[in-house]
């Protein structure tokens, strides 16, 4: 679900096609989307396992270990875009502010933390031109919780 209102629109990002823009001020540390109906989670090789695999890639996420949705009917929360800087934090399913986001800001995220580890995205980051290559699952958490924990202790909180 995500939290405060939005609109889905073209993307900044050159070839990302839409993107999630906020249609009011978010402030740092508040939660921008938070899981609500996931009906069911694979194993990787599950995912892997079934009939039209390659095609359901790109609306594989991880959220937990070696843990997956597979969500082929896009809702809105896919349209949030990659980003090496990205202004919002994906910690287990989570998507937080990183700072104080004005209306209309698109909100990005960091796909190394929805990536199986060592897959790579077919595209490569449009500001770095680096690949995208998924983290470990330990990699994942230990990244996102230390993000998370000086975003808490800057205070910003409400």
């Amino acid at each position: 679900m995500i939290l405060p209102r939005y609109h889905v629109a073209a993307s900044l990002i050159p070839g990302a096609g839409k993107g999630l823009f906020l249609d009011e001020t978010v402030a740092a540390g508040c939660l921008i989307t938070a899981p609500d109906d996931i009906r069911k989670v694979y194993k990787w090789d599950e995912v892997l396992a079934q009939p039209n695999a390659q095609e359901l890639l790109g609306a594989t996420v991880r959220w937990f270990e070696d843990r997956y949705t597979i969500t082929p009917e896009w809702p809105d929360e896919c349209y949030i875009n990659h980003s090496f800087a990205p202004c919002g934090l994906w910690h287990l399913g989570f998507v937080f502010a990183l700072a104080d986001l004005p209306a209309g800001t698109e909100i990005t995220v960091d796909y190394r933390h929805l990536l199986a580890p060592g897959q790579e995205e077919d595209f490569h980051d449009v500001a770095t031109g680096d690949r995208i290559v998924g983290y470990t699952w330990n990699e994942s958490l230990a990244t996102s919780t230390a993000q998370l924990h000086a975003l808490l202790n800057r205070g910003s909180l409400p």
